[in-house]
């Protein structure tokens, strides 16, 4: 591997480790509503739901999952992630 392609697969590795991070800490802020409308929460949920959407989109097609009362893309998502970043790194 050359040493560009290595400094590239960590620089997306730790790209998607902060980005699982803040899908942690979304996580978090869901169960405290008072937090809504803050900058910050805004700003964690514009910058995960970017990655989540498209799951959530691929999965909506599927009838048996859409009709599940939970939203299943943010696990299916953080999951993606981290396989990707476990094929990444090695």
């Amino acid at each position: 591997m050359s040493q560009f392609t290595f400094v590239l697969a960590n620089a997306t590795a730790l790209l998607i480790g902060a980005l699982q991070t803040l899908m942690f800490i979304r996580a978090i802020l869901s169960w405290l509503p008072m937090l809504e409308g803050n900058s910050i929460t805004e700003f964690i949920y514009q910058v995960t739901e970017t990655v989540i959407y498209p799951v959530r989109c691929v999965l909506e097609r599927f009838e048996a999952i859409a009709a599940l009362p939970i939203d299943l893309s943010f696990f299916v998502t953080f999951i993606l992630l981290s396989i990707i970043r476990t094929l990444l790194v090695g």
